[in-house]
């Protein structure tokens, strides 16, 4: 542990707040100096100073990598929520009506990624040319305060957290196979027929197996033992597979829309399609919240009603 000076606060350690931030965003110090403009001895200065009037190790650094001490993640996210806001008052204070702009980084899974967000995001764009966007596809949300994400948008149901969630939308979980599949093999009549077809397979990060395949009617819920010898973790690759005829599989609607209304692919055992999934936008308590992640909340909510 570093020995404090001083825990007083001055313009200092605003400055070092901000170079901590580029740090943890950027995950190096020639990266995070690339950013500000700086050179890589000028934030490693930044941050001893900072460390020096907090009096703790923020990182630990090896020749590869840096990595945030157990003490630098619990101060970090203590601060970030706050750097947004400290921002946004500065940009109103000086009178500028762009308030919306600077870096905006965002954590989605590959199907929001690619299907959802990414292919609508122009006109968001067009409207705050000043801010820059980052879309990260990652198999877990994880930590966003500790990955440097300010927000993400994510399906699947909330884990306990100190994250503010908003419901975006519901979609159900459907069971598709292409025309040529059914042409070779016909159609499953009942969800236990499911067993004797070949099925393309998700991989669940969290599990390292395939996700479990079950049936909703009412009440009524059927698990069936799906199997195949295809199992893929991201969702282009298992439409690709479905429309090649590999086998059957259970896709999001949302994802599959499109595919089904022309015909490429052929919803099977529609009336057990009951089963539907969350979407979820994550963020920080919203009055911490900066004007670049309200309006992006704003353009996700209005993109998901439509």
């Amino acid at each position: 542990m570093i020995k404090s000076r001083s825990r007083g606060f001055d313009r200092r350690s605003l400055d070092g707040l901000g170079v901590l931030r580029a740090v943890v965003e950027a995950g190096s110090f020639v990266r995070a100096g690339e950013a500000l403009g700086l050179t890589q001895s000028a934030v490693s200065r930044a941050i001893a100073r900072l460390e020096d009037r907090v009096g703790v190790r923020l990182f630990r650094r090896t020749a590869r990598s840096i990595s945030l001490t157990d003490e630098g993640l619990r101060y970090y996210e203590s601060v970030a929520p706050h750097l947004a806001a400290i921002e946004d008052a500065t940009i109103e204070a000086g009178g500028s009506s762009a308030k919306v702009r600077g870096r905006l980084r965002v954590n989605v899974d590959g199907g929001v990624g690619q299907f959802v967000l990414t292919p609508r995001l122009g006109p968001f764009l067009a409207r705050h040319p000043e801010l820059s966007m980052e879309v990260a596809v990652r198999d877990r949300m994880g930590d966003l305060i500790r990955d440097g994400f300010d927000v993400a948008v994510r399906f699947g149901r909330p884990e306990p957290s100190s994250l503010k969630s908003r419901l975006l939308l519901r979609t159900r979980v459907v069971t598709c196979a292409s025309p040529a599949y059914l042409a070779r093999h016909g159609a499953p009549r009942r969800p236990s027929d499911i067993e004797k077809h070949p099925c393309v397979l998700m991989r669940d990060p969290s599990t390292g197996s395939h996700f479990a395949w079950e049936f909703v009617r009412g009440k009524k819920v059927v698990p069936v033992s799906a199997s195949g010898q295809l199992m893929v973790n991201g969702v282009g690759p298992l439409l690709a597979a479905c429309l090649a005829g590999q086998g059957i599989a259970q896709v999001l609607e949302l994802y599959a829309r499109e595919l089904l209304a022309d015909g490429r692919l052929v919803h099977v055992l529609p009336e057990w399609a009951e089963e539907t999934y969350p979407l979820y936008a994550y963020h920080h308590a919203a009055q911490l919240m900066s004007a670049k992640v309200r309006a992006f909340l704003e353009f996700v909510v209005a993109l998901t009603r439509a």
